[in-house]
């Protein structure tokens, strides 16, 4: 065949429309035959005005919100499906993990853990290199944060059914007073975790590192000292905890343990199970207990054989 002029265009048009069958028409046909997924629903007016601010500020350039089966962290408990996204328009996906999957972070939090946050992502994650949206002011701050917390459908409404009923449980122990309120979240700490002492020793190596995981996790919500006195703590409701009011208050090692791993429904305190390694968290918890609390159980009875490492 000559490459004449009708040649070179008419192959272009036959390799353009082959493009575009595949590229465009078939997965539309495809696409437009996907029915909703189990916790699909529709999104709420100050949702989707929190979507449109979602992507004016440029979220989905540094959070993904898709779960793949080789995922393993937050929302990885469930996996994208495509009736997931059947109304959105664009599909936010993105393609960067600069700062967490949100497709499942509804109601992963309370509400005023995100109004902190949004104000400055340092005061709730000291790391966080995410910038500070206090610029939207209230009303948009809000709009964003309802939908956030929509993120994950009928599955983010169970969970904010949950954080509700605790904050109200939260809310009327810490008003009754220090007694009441250390009480009622040690009888929600299971018993064989209550009579656990931390199984580490007390090291100078292990207090500087239970130093950097406070100061990297810790800090914004409880302060420097301990006294529930940071940066978060204006937008926080209960406020953080004050840990300096513990002492002789039966605070096991195990305790601060499932506490720190766990986290605390319904108020500010986030569970770390996800991202501190076991010694790690008994290492923070052994902090605290010396520093602000002054009473540490590390490394009594009951205990076993100490590991090869261990003085």
């Amino acid at each position: 065949m000559k490459m004449t002029p009708l040649a070179v265009v008419t192959g272009s048009l036959l390799i353009l429309a082959a493009i575009v069958f595949v590229v465009i028409l078939l997965p539309y046909v495809h696409t437009s035959r996907t029915t909703p997924s189990e916790i699909f629903r529709q999104r709420s007016d100050e949702e989707a005005a929190g979507r449109k601010l979602y992507i004016a500020n440029g979220c989905v350039y540094c959070h993904s919100q898709s779960i793949r089966t080789i995922d393993w962290g937050l929302g990885a408990e469930r996996i994208a499906q495509a009736g997931d996204y059947v109304a959105d328009y664009p599909i936010l996906l993105g393609s960067q993990r600069t700062g967490p999957d949100l497709s499942q972070d509804g109601g992963e939090h309370p509400d005023d853990w995100h109004v902190a946050h949004f104000t400055n992502p340092r005061y709730t994650r000291p790391l966080s290199i995410m910038p500070a949206f206090k610029f939207l002011g209230d009303e948009n701050m809000g709009h964003l944060i309802r939908y956030v917390q929509g993120l994950g459908m009928k599955d983010a409404d169970r969970r904010m059914q949950r954080q509700h009923k605790w904050k109200a449980e939260a809310i009327t122990a810490y008003e009754a007073g220090p007694d009441a309120n250390v009480a009622w979240i040690n009888e929600h700490v299971p018993q064989g975790w209550r009579d656990l002492p931390n199984p580490y020793p007390t090291t100078e190596a292990g207090l500087a590192r239970g130093h950097k995981i406070y100061q990297d996790f810790c800090l914004g919500c409880h302060g420097p000292v301990g006294d529930g006195m940071g940066p978060a703590q204006p937008y926080i409701y209960p406020p953080p905890l004050n840990f300096t009011i513990l002492k002789n208050r039966e605070i096991s090692g195990g305790i601060l343990y499932y506490q720190i791993m766990n986290g605390i429904t319904g108020t500010a305190m986030p569970y770390f199970k996800r991202e501190l390694e076991s010694e790690k968290i008994w290492d923070v918890g052994n902090y605290v207990a010396v520093y602000f609390i002054n009473d540490s159980d590390a490394n009594m009875a009951p205990k076993g054989i100490d590991a090869a490492y261990e003085p």
